[in-house]
């Protein structure tokens, strides 16, 4: 409408129709938020003020605590509402839900509290944690395929043959207005209006389900959702104008894994949701630490991805002085996925630098170097002998000034005479080779380098080093578990250059995600 000014009677017609059938959509899911039946099972959860990063980063910063429900995650709110309204024969045929873990525990926990029969498709590659939680329920589990999708398209199967229920995770109405729960919560909780509400994206139930009512009762605050950088359905899709299927989508924030955004869900976020931010994995973990800096309690990576996007707001706007509602969404996270989190907070936050240098191999080029640093805190030194004329040092240094400090720093080393590579963002050298430094091979040829994933399952690791090792020689083997649900490989094969075509064409058979990094100047520079 915003033009020229020249508007033909027909174009503001449908305008008027389109702002009619927005108001009707909002209208009618105020209505079922205020209707939904959530709190049988799930508290009104606390809204908090972050105090620690509101003051880093100059803005009030407020925190929902869905951490802290029955099965700490905001998931029960949906299901328990949508199984509610279940006719009386649908209750006696019982309920079927595919899930990575907290749609279950929310379907699994409605169903023992309403005394109906769950079955419940996980992954495979669900963290153990989230399995053991649906089985306190009382549940029966079922565990298929690698991905939700694979689950799901089993579930659906069950439920046709078994004439069970499908609770969908967060394509359904009465899901959606579950989860919008939330937003009619914190209206009550904080009777001023946000300048923002940062949501996670998964499937969209969520962010469909409070946008609505905030855009009802708060027209002015922006909507802005927060999907990983590797699972940006919602993003891409309005984008396109128009649901999109992601080829395959990162684990790590394995709650909001999802490949293609719910129907009804997208159907509302297209009228109601101001923006989407991504963040990667790294930022995810130093959101992880900001909310335990100031809650004491750690939540899950999909749990932390809205603080992560408000972090990455106000820095890209240099936004101050404004107010921001941040959802942490859920708190089932595997104990062991701690470690590869810890070592990444920092790197999210900016606040370590990874790198290579250069130095002589001559008595005394160590300590030159050392005092090259000037002082800086050395959070990671790596280093072998290879020759007699220059040693490849890896390096890892706790900085303040993010990207600013680091380019003084690699200046001031290369003015001192070092040659520097930079590898705070390169994802190879942070997952493997700073932990096997020091292994440049003689006399070896033809040797190519891969990086491979592939589902954590237990024997995963021995059929994957049978199936490369029955025609080439693996040369060099790097596998490290992070409590994901994705193993990671990085691994050396002597390819002979006629062999190079079959050599592809076993790696497209053997399906596992796979990048060449032969060229990668990380193992050019240690293990080449």
């Amino acid at each position: 409408m915003a033009g020229n000014g020249n508007v033909s009677n027909n174009e503001f017609n449908i305008y008027l129709i389109g702002l009619e059938n927005h108001f009707v959509m909002l209208t009618e899911y105020v209505e079922k938020i205020l209707k939904a039946r959530v709190y049988d099972v799930a508290i009104e959860s606390p809204l908090e003020e972050m105090p620690r990063l509101s003051r880093r980063l100059n803005n009030d910063i407020w925190l929902k605590r869905e951490d802290l429900q029955p099965v700490f995650s905001f998931k029960l709110r949906g299901a328990y509402n949508r199984m509610c309204y279940l006719s009386d024969v649908e209750r006696q045929q019982g309920v079927v839900a595919a899930s990575a873990g907290n749609h279950a525990q929310g379907v699994a926990l409605a169903a023992e509290k309403l005394g109906i029969s769950a079955l419940i498709v996980m992954p495979t590659t669900t963290p153990p944690i989230k399995v053991e939680a649906v089985r306190s329920f009382g549940a029966e589990i079922v565990l298929h395929g690698d991905s939700y999708d694979e689950a799901c398209s089993h579930a659906l199967g069950i439920a046709e043959d078994q004439r069970r229920v499908f609770i969908h995770p967060y394509d359904d109405p009465e899901v959606i207005a579950g989860q919008g729960t939330i937003a009619m919560e914190i209206i009550r909780q904080h009777p001023a209006p946000f300048d923002a509400v940062f949501i996670p994206v998964g499937g969209g139930g969520l962010i469909a389900g409070m946008a609505a009512y905030i855009k009802t009762f708060w027209p002015e605050v922006k909507v802005i959702g927060v999907e990983p950088i590797d699972a940006a359905s919602l993003h891409d899709a309005l984008l396109a104008d128009e649901r999109i299927t992601l080829d395959q989508v990162g684990l790590f924030a394995d709650g909001t894994a999802v490949r293609q955004v719910g129907k009804e869900n997208f159907r509302i976020a297209r009228e109601t949701v101001d923006e989407v931010i991504l963040v990667d994995s790294d930022e995810i973990c130093a959101a992880i630490m900001d909310i335990f800096d100031d809650t004491r309690s750690i939540a899950e990576p999909s749990g932390a991805l809205a603080v992560a996007g408000v972090k990455k707001y106000t820095e890209r706007d240099a936004i101050e002085s404004q107010q921001f509602a941040v959802i942490n969404s859920g708190a089932n996270v595997n104990f062991d996925r701690l470690r590869h989190i810890a070592e990444r907070a920092d790197l999210g936050e900016k606040r370590e630098v990874l790198f290579a240098a250069t130095i002589a191999e001559t008595p005394g080029s160590f300590q030159a170097f050392c005092q090259a640093l000037a002082g800086r805190s050395v959070t990671e030194f790596n280093y072998r002998y290879a020759d007699n004329a220059d040693a490849q040092v890896f390096v890892g240094l706790k900085t303040d000034g993010g990207r600013a400090e680091r380019d003084v720093l690699f200046h001031s080393l290369e003015q001192s005479g070092y040659a520097v590579v930079d590898f705070t963002d390169n994802e190879m050298a942070k997952l493997h080779i700073r932990y096997m430094v020091g292994g440049h091979a003689v006399q070896l040829d033809d040797e190519r380098l891969y990086r491979f994933e592939f589902p954590e399952r237990p024997g995963a690791l021995l059929r994957f080093l049978t199936r490369m090792g029955q025609r080439w020689n693996i040369s060099l083997f790097h596998y490290r578990n992070h409590g994901a649900a994705y193993g990671r490989v990085l691994a050396g094969v002597q390819v002979p250059d006629l062999e190079r075509d079959a050599f592809q064409s076993f790696i497209k058979e053997l399906g596992y995600q796979c990048w060449e990094e032969t060229d990668n100047p990380a193992y050019q520079l240690f293990l080449a």
